[in-house]
């Protein structure tokens, strides 16, 4: 079972200090707000939530034995740049997971890269339907 897998089926709690630590630590975690344009009001403190989040999830021993450490890019409220982002956060900085994507059409702009690539997103507000993906809760 790899990291991807282990952290899509641990429920929150699971991110407690866990046993030996995991090949591959640090585990990556992308961060996927827009931190520029439009969208920049919003999520910039979706992006500050998340860094005190890894910060304090490494203070109490990191998950499954690996400290976190988070990968932040500005899609810059540019639905295509989300796409883009997506690709380079999955491929080159190999991360086992993307927070962000606030709206639904940064949602649908990267959807086909994640599906294509099997990376796995969590977003942050409450879905308005018409969606389903295993690969975006």
């Amino acid at each position: 079972m790899n990291r991807m897998t282990l952290l899509a089926s641990a429920p929150a709690t699971a991110l407690l200090p866990a046993g030996p630590a995991l090949a591959g630590c640090p585990s990556q975690v992308g961060v996927l707000h827009s931190l520029s344009g439009s969208m920049a009001i919003s999520e910039t403190t979706l992006r500050d939530v998340m860094l005190m989040l890894v910060e304090r999830q490494n203070e109490n021993g990191g998950l499954l034995g690996c400290e976190l450490e988070a990968v932040v890019v500005d899609p810059a409220s540019d639905w295509p740049l989300f796409a883009e982002l997506t690709r380079q956060l999955l491929t080159e900085n190999e991360v086992d997971v993307i927070f962000g994507a606030w709206t639904s059409v940064s949602r649908k702009a990267l959807l086909p890269v994640l599906e294509a690539l099997n990376g796995l997103q969590f977003y942050p507000v409450q879905n308005e339907g018409r969606e389903s993906s295993r690969n975006v809760f």
